[in-house]
């Protein structure tokens, strides 16, 4: 005791000649109080919020106090500087997070000050911690009869529980509980989560809705809503589903949305009920991560499945872990089937695949059981496997922000990866779409590249695919069901193309203006090969595209046939035109070799700004309170417009000055992130916004009543006059169709099943009774009482369906009496020496068979010893 006051006393003599010491990052984290100048005679002290000052009349509000506590007092840009109470930074620090992601930084502190917020940044950088942390922030600690007070909506099932797995994790100091709701699951168990009063209810909006509409839940104490994946949820067709959850949600929510692809103009997410919103767009010109390799092979269509064998079995490791995208699920089955046969094991993936099968899959897959993954677009979205290294495009997607989903999947937090890409002749447009969004040139390939160059769109040399085609036709004999199963592929690959939205205008015009047969093979695959290959490509090229100069009139004719002159006449009319189309083919081909980029490798980052443009602020900040990381670089095209006397400029004849472009600067980026994906021609956006007038004349006003429209009950067409009631048939999250008044009750029934009293999910239309109630004997609720066999018993003593409520009923059912009798039985038992007597009796027993050896004796030889 002595000494600690000798060490008070010495502190309090050097007090005001030492300086404070700065507190570092790696220190504990804690609330700090400095004790700096207590004796000034001008200093004010901290006082304690009054009453008046409190939110509510009960307790004063501290959270603000709180935060402002916790801040270091220098800016670390650490999770230290955020605020965060104890149990969500302990939660923080033990998932192993050290500093903060951008997207992390920049979206925390605005969530925190209660703000909507409309986020985008690339895949793998840490959005779904940058909406949960501030969650944990807000939500505090469990809540008694308040009902569930988050609400986390995701697009995929797979996606809703890897976000369900986050946030145990990251929350695991908090207390709170959670309640997923995904399709597929048995709605006995949703219903029972639910009556348990959970803090978070994470679900898919279909299922989510089914079971609101059950229990008829009102969702009016959700205070933070957060749409993950937000274009992908309102581009699937769940409208009529998010806005039945919307339309119960209060008015004061906050309503946060994330994505790695969001447009700039955000009407279409005018359903979310938005007020005053801060944009955050981060990575706008840098969408894929720098450690991501790409690489583009040119294949016919036929040549992708020995393609695909090739790559799996020479170009990927052994030990690396890769994800195949298909198009339809009909491929997913061939694929899996042809990979099986091959010796390859893999696991699959489809939207109609069980709920059970796909947690099984995916459970292989991430145990490394099996090193493929076959799966169609239901895992491009938000999945995060870790120590995954390569994604194969075996059918190249239709939109370029599908694309960056896909990869995404790969060089997450910091590692490397490689996305390979199968691309035929009609998906060639859909690259150039994409470099248009990325803001990159077309890089074609050439003898003069690296292997290891990224980007390079290239060729493969046949010798490469006959050795797998060889084992794939042996394969096919062998088997019938792979045969099968090509031929479901074939034609569901066919409907497919119905259904794939087309390509933009300019990318049809750089195909045709490209010529393909100077391209060289690619990098990747070029080594080991002969010299002659290229020259060997080049002889089947011209080959293929031959096309004989006479016509079928001039063919097995005379010189003196009619065809013939016909045909030359015809030629000297027409020969001006077709020397003039040549020449303007050959030179836009030598133009299109003139713009190709140095072969030397260069940045990422230096080709996006080479190829990006400014962003038009003025028409986001009419509709965001704040724009926060929206602004890209500047344009390397400035300067030259700077000049006006350039070369370019004089070639193109208009001055940059007055020149106004009916298409805004970033046109390609924002048209790939648009949700419709129709943003393409200014005469496709015009015809859209064409108004639909009624007419003035009595045969246009009265030409809606004579429209028909068929009956699928009726079997006929019947009148259509537009104004039947929809709300008479509720769709299902399936799918289906059903009426309103014959649905099945499921919810009730559950009650009725499990002596639900009618108490239990009538608490003012939240979710579910009182914290802790038990569910049939579902194990143990929140401040419940344990009973497998008895009724189920509210945290307060009263027995469902019994006495009054706020009264203990004192009679005892059936089975508690027998339990009862059966544990005084047991006790007077083993306090009497009943267990001790009862071994001492069954040893006795065994001496005497052990002596007696069946009346024969205890030395018996033989079976009879054998048998004893």
């Amino acid at each position: 005791m002595a000494q600690r006051k000798k060490k008070l006393t010495k502190k309090k003599r050097h007090g005001n000649t030492r300086e404070p010491e700065v507190e570092s990052d790696e220190g504990d984290f804690g609330p700090v109080a400095e004790i700096k100048n207590d004796d000034a005679p001008g200093r004010k002290l901290p006082r304690f919020p009054a009453s008046s000052d409190a939110l509510s009349d009960v307790e004063p509000d501290t959270r603000e106090l709180v935060r402002a506590q916790n801040k270091k007092q220098k800016k670390s840009g650490g999770f230290q500087s955020m605020g965060l109470s104890y149990p969500v930074y302990k939660g923080v620090m033990k998932k192993g997070y050290k500093v903060p992601t951008p997207i992390q930084r920049r979206t925390v502190p605005v969530i925190l000050d209660g703000k909507d917020v409309v986020a985008m940044a690339r895949t793998g950088s840490g959005k779904t911690a940058a909406f949960l942390i501030p969650m944990f922030e807000k939500l505090k600690a469990p809540q008694a009869q308040t009902g569930a007070r988050a609400l986390i909506l995701t697009p995929t099932r797979e996606l809703a529980l890897q976000t369900m797995k986050f946030t145990r994790e990251l929350g695991r100091y908090t207390g709170l509980k959670t309640a997923l709701i995904l399709g597929g699951d048995s709605m006995d168990e949703q219903f029972a989560a639910l009556h348990e009063n959970p803090d978070i209810i994470i679900g898919t909006p279909g299922r989510l809705m089914h079971v609101v509409m059950e229990m008829n839940l009102k969702l009016h104490g959700v205070e933070y809503v957060v749409f993950d994946e937000a274009d992908r949820l309102f581009e699937m067709g769940f409208a009529e589903q998010l806005q039945e959850i919307i339309r119960r949600l209060p008015d004061t929510r906050q309503t946060l949305l994330f994505s790695a692809t969001l447009p700039k103009l955000l009407v279409e997410f005018a359903r979310a009920g938005l007020t005053d919103p801060v944009l955050l767009r981060l990575d706008v010109d840098t969408k894929l991560s720098d450690q991501l390799k790409l690489a583009f092979f040119h294949l016919r269509l036929d040549d992708k499945p020995a393609m695909l064998l090739h790559l799996l079995r020479n170009v990927v490791k052994a030990q690396e872990q890769t994800v195949v995208f298909v198009a339809t699920k009909h491929h997913v089955e061939y694929v899996k089937e042809m990979l099986t046969s091959e010796g390859i094991e893999c696991a699959y993936i489809y939207s109609a695949l069980d709920q059970t099968a796909r947690k099984i899959n995916i459970g292989r897959f991430v145990h490394r059981k099996a090193m493929v993954l076959v799966v169609t677009d239901v895992a491009a979205r938000g999945i995060d496997i870790p120590l995954l290294d390569n994604v194969i495009n075996y059918n190249f997607p239709s939109k370029s922000k599908l694309f960056l989903h896909r990869v995404g999947r790969v060089a997450r937090a910091g590692r490397g990866g490689t996305a390979f890409s199968l691309v035929c002749q009609d998906e060639v447009p859909f690259v150039y779409d994409l470099h248009l969004f990325l803001g990159r040139p077309m890089q074609l390939a050439s003898h003069d590249h690296q292997k290891d160059a990224d980007g390079v769109f290239g060729r493969v040399p046949q010798s490469i695919l006959d050795d797998e085609e060889g084992e794939l036709i042996t394969a096919y004999d062998n088997s019938l069901d792979l045969q099968n199963m090509k031929q479901v592929a074939e034609n569901a690959y066919k409907q497919y193309l119905k259904s794939r939205p087309s390509p933009s205008p300019e990318s049809f015009k750089r195909v045709k203006n490209t010529d393909f047969t100077s391209m060289a093979v690619h990098p990747l695959l070029g080594s080991g090969l002969e010299k002659n290959e290229l020259d060997r490509l080049q002889i089947v090229d011209s080959i293929k595209g031959y096309k004989s100069k006479c016509t079928i009139f001039e063919v097995n004719s005379t010189k003196k046939a009619s065809g013939c002159g016909v045909m030359r006449a015809k030629r000297s009319r027409d020969r001006p035109l077709v020397d003039k189309f040549t020449r303007i083919r050959d030179e836009r081909i030598a133009e299109n070799k003139l713009r190709l980029p140095p072969v030397a490798p260069v940045s990422k980052s230096a080709a996006n700004d080479a190829y990006n443009s400014e962003e038009e602020e003025e028409d986001i900040r009419g509709v965001f309170a704040e724009v926060v990381g929206g602004k890209r670089k500047k344009h390397v095209e400035e300067e030259d417009n700077a000049n006006p006397t350039s070369k370019k400029n004089r070639e193109t004849g208009r001055d940059e000055e007055f020149y106004i472009p009916y298409r805004p600067k970033d046109f390609d980026s924002e048209r790939g992130l648009s949700l419709t994906g129709e943003g393409t021609t200014f005469e496709q956006q015009a015809s859209t916004a064409v108004l639909d007038l009624m007419g003035d004349e009595n045969k246009t006003l009265d030409r809606h009543k004579s429209i028909m429209k068929w009956d699928r009950k009726k079997k006929r067409f019947v009148s259509d006059t537009g104004k039947e009631d929809k709300k008479k048939k509720v769709k299902l999250e399936n799918g289906q169709v059903v009426s309103n008044q014959k649905k099945k009750n499921f919810y009730e029934q559950w009650r009725k099943r499990n002596k639900m009293d009618d108490d239990a999910g009538d608490s003012d239309g939240e979710t579910g009774g009182g914290r802790g109630r038990q569910m049939g004997g579902r194990g143990r609720g929140r401040g419940g009482q344990r009973g497998r066999n008895g009724p189920p018993r509210a945290p307060g003593g009263l027995q469902a369906g019994g006495a009054q409520k706020g009264v203990r009923s004192e009679l005892r059912s059936r089975e508690q009496i027998l339990k009862e009798r059966k544990k005084q039985s047991k006790q007077n038992f083993l306090q009497s020496g009943g267990l001790k007597k009862k071994r001492g009796a069954n040893r006795q027993n065994v001496n005497n068979v052990m002596k007696s050896g069946f009346g024969r004796g205890g030395n018996k030889k033989g079976k009879m010893r054998k048998r004893m």
